[in-house]
C-alpha cells in the first residue's frame, strides 16, 4: 500500500488483484446484477487511483469498500431513472449447463430458490438497509467499521440493520420453508 501511495503502478495493480474479488462479491449483492457490479468495482478502482492521496492510515479495505458502495449506489440511482431492462428474458437461468450427477438436484433447486427469494427481498429494502445488512451479515464487518465506512452514527447502523432484517422477515414470510433445513 505504501508503494502504491508513492505512485508505484505495479503496487496499485497488486492491490486491485487482491481486493477485486471481495469488492465484486460485495457490490453484486447490493446491485443484484453481475455486469453492474463489475462496472461498480471498475469505477471504484478508478476513483481510488485518482484519490489515493486522500487515504489516511492503513485502512485501505474499509476505504475501498466505501468507494465501491458509493459506486454501487450510483448504479442503483441510475436504474431508478431508467428502470426498464431491455432483455428480461436473459435473466432466465434455464440456459445453464446441467449440474453434475454428484449434485443433488433437490438441494440445488432449493438453494437457487432461496437465493432468488433473498435477492428479490433485498432489492425491496432501502439502499441504506441493504448495504448495512450486506456489510454486517455477509461481509462480517462490525457495527463501528460500518459506521466509519458509511459516515453515519453507530446507532444509525444498528437501526438500519434491525429495520432491514424486520423488513426482510416480512417480505420472506410466505417463503420461510425455503430457509428451514
Amino acid at each position: 500500500m505504501q508503494q502504491a501511495l508513492a505512485g508505484d503502478l505495479d503496487a496499485f495493480n497488486q492491490l486491485v488483484e487482491h481486493y477485486q474479488g471481495y469488492l465484486f462479491a460485495l457490490t453484486v449483492r447490493v446491485v443484484n446484477d453481475r455486469d453492474a457490479a463489475a462496472d461498480a468495482v471498475q469505477e471504484a478502482f478508478f476513483n481510488a487511483s485518482r484519490n489515493l492521496s486522500r487515504l489516511r492510515g492503513d485502512a485501505f479495505r474499509p476505504w475501498m469498500t466505501r468507494i465501491a458502495l458509493n459506486a454501487a449506489t450510483d448504479i442503483l440511482r441510475q436504474r431508478k431513472r431508467k428502470p426498464a431492462s431491455p432483455f428480461p428474458e436473459w435473466e432466465d437461468e434455464s440456459w445453464q449447463p446441467p449440474a453434475p450427477e454428484s449434485d443433488e438436484p433437490d438441494r440445488e433447486a432449493i438453494r437457487r430458490s432461496r437465493g432468488r427469494a433473498l435477492a428479490a427481498a433485498l432489492a425491496q429494502v432501502t439502499e441504506d438497509q441493504r448495504a448495512a445488512i450486506v456489510l454486517y451479515d455477509v461481509e462480517g464487518f462490525d457495527y463501528q467499521e460500518i459506521a466509519d465506512m458509511t459516515g453515519v452514527s453507530l446507532g444509525t447502523v444498528k437501526s438500519r440493520i434491525h429495520r432491514g432484517r424486520l423488513a426482510l422477515r416480512g417480505l420472506l414470510e410466505d417463503q420461510m420453508e425455503l430457509f428451514r433445513e
